[in-house]
């Protein structure tokens, strides 16, 4: 079954053309990451599937279901539970961790008692104690708050999540330990899940396939297996950090 099913979607910013014709297919319990140069388009394309962005055309499916009228007005597909992780973590200050974990559920008016029990469990999912569920995310360190992150996007044990640079701002040895809890607590819910990111490592431990986004368009797509041995020359100068190559750098 494809879960996300993205047809010539295209966005422009005045005459800077973001997004052209993209196409993807993502399979549901597919852990699909897409990767690309800063500013080729990964977070506006996530920003679409949100509905956090209006694109100018093309078609977004979601669990087979056109989450977009002939407007392009966003729509969703509420059959579809979707959790999020936000490349600053995104926690909210002012409230306690239990609170930012069980955010949606308390506006949907569900119980605090009843938040509070499945927030507390959700912290042991993510290898944190009950402790931590009364303190607040600036008393947290930047790895316990992207666990507390991690936290809140599967908490309604979501269909389809979302993780936007997932690693961003984390040493390595904190990135790996959450890299490898992503992918864990992926399996565990068996849902689908699409990263974007420009970190190979988190590519690496997380994809079950790896897209790749240049100019606009997904101009490659595969399993690592294929990417560790591809001929593609813009894979390559990619992952290998290369300054030469057909990926052209624009002087500042």
């Amino acid at each position: 079954m494809i879960m996300i099913e993205i047809n010539n979607l295209s966005k422009k910013f005045n005459k800077n053309e973001v997004l052209k014709n993209l196409n993807i297919k993502i399979e549901k319990g597919e852990s699909a990451v897409v990767i690309g140069r800063s500013g080729t388009g990964k977070s506006v394309l996530l920003k679409c599937l949100l509905g956090l962005i209006k694109p100018d055309s093309g078609i977004i499916k979601i669990g087979g279901e056109n989450i977009l009228e002939k407007n392009l007005q966003y729509i969703g597909n509420k059959s579809v539970k979707i959790g999020m992780l936000f490349q600053g973590g995104a926690l909210f200050d002012s409230l306690n961790i239990w609170k930012n974990i069980s955010f949606s559920s308390l506006q949907s008016k569900v119980s605090e008692k009843k938040c509070k029990k499945i927030a507390i469990e959700t912290l042991e999912k993510v290898g944190l104690s009950s402790e931590v569920a009364d303190l607040y995310p600036s008393e947290l360190s930047g790895g316990m708050q992207k666990r507390v992150s991690l936290g809140r996007a599967i908490f309604s044990e979501p269909d389809i999540i979302f993780f936007d640079e997932p690693t961003t701002g984390l040493d390595p040895i904190t990135a790996d330990v959450i890299n490898k809890l992503i992918l864990e607590k992926v399996n565990d819910l068996g849902a689908t899940a699409l990263t974007i990111t420009h970190d190979m490592s988190s590519a690496r431990t997380i994809a079950s396939k790896v897209y790749m986004l240049h100019e606009g368009k997904i101009i490659w797509g595969d399993s690592i297996k294929e990417m560790e041995k591809t001929k593609n020359e813009y894979i390559l100068q990619f992952i290998n950090g290369q300054s030469d190559g057909p990926i052209k750098i624009q002087n500042n």
